[in-house]
């Protein structure tokens, strides 16, 4: 009897799981310098990776099984992104991405951008700067930490969900609290709705749906940070960003924290 509620257990995870089109959670990476085999002449591996300082690639990304959710037993490890005054793009600002390199339709129909995000009480983010995260090139959605340009003050610890620029959803970024997300776009209908939850706790809706202009190529989606100078007001120091189960599916939404098998 144990064995067949077992099963029957194992079967409906199965069957409530989406499909992965693609994998970003470097499980298959033994260090980040597995990056720098990436080039626009040989374009291996999950990830395209230009978008950084003149540093070596340790300097902006570090992998590791500390830096993952702990309760996600389908990621083996994690990434922590560093931005700091030697993280420059073609630009003054300071920005680490990483773009998916895939052939996969993760731009078409209903998908689900998924990661979890936190920071930690070392190389604390400004709070006076404006941060984008997780973004598409057109901002369509993204979140955002920081003093955001519009907003009252000079500072602003909150981490916000962003639809077309416009602020839908917020909370305090506290240290060492995991933020679980997953962006539901509807490329079709042209609407996105805000999942969330906090440490091992399932995704919930928690905003939307929301209509706006999907547009994306497939491989304009920024796993990172860039931030934004701000003159008078610029936050000092290098910034620690951690990011775990990285993955975009189709279908039925994967609300558990800990991510299917690849």
């Amino acid at each position: 009897m144990f064995g067949s509620v077992s099963l029957l257990s194992a079967f409906v995870s199965v069957v409530s799981a989406g499909t992965i089109l693609w994998d970003g959670r470097f499980n298959d990476m033994t260090s980040s310098a597995d990056l720098n085999k990436w080039s626009w002449a040989n374009q291996v591996g999950n990830y395209q990776y230009y978008i950084h300082g003149s540093g070596a690639v340790t300097k902006y990304v570090n992998l590791s099984p500390d830096f993952k959710n702990p309760a996600d037993n389908g990621s083996k490890q994690g990434a922590k992104i560093t931005i700091d005054n030697t993280a420059k793009w073609n630009s003054d600002m300071w920005r680490t991405e990483l773009i998916p390199q895939t052939k996969a339709p993760i731009n078409q129909g209903t998908v689900y951008y998924h990661f979890s995000i936190k920071r930690s009480t070392t190389n604390v983010p400004s709070a006076t700067n404006e941060h984008q995260i997780c973004f598409f090139e057109s901002h369509f959605t993204e979140l955002k930490y920081g003093w955001v340009n519009g907003e009252q003050g000079t500072s602003n610890t909150n981490l916000q969900w962003m639809v077309g620029g416009q602020s839908k959803w917020k909370v305090q970024l506290e240290a060492d609290v995991w933020h679980n997300v997953a962006y539901e776009i509807n490329f079709s209908s042209n609407q996105v709705i805000f999942w969330h939850s906090t440490g091992a706790d399932a995704l919930v809706k928690t905003a939307g749906p929301f209509s706006v202009s999907t547009s994306s190529n497939g491989a304009d989606w920024h796993l990172g940070v860039l931030r934004l100078p701000r003159q008078g007001n610029d936050g000092q120091g290098a910034e620690d960003w951690y990011f775990s189960g990285v993955y975009v599916e189709s279908g039925s939404l994967t609300t558990s924290v800990d991510s299917p098998a690849s």
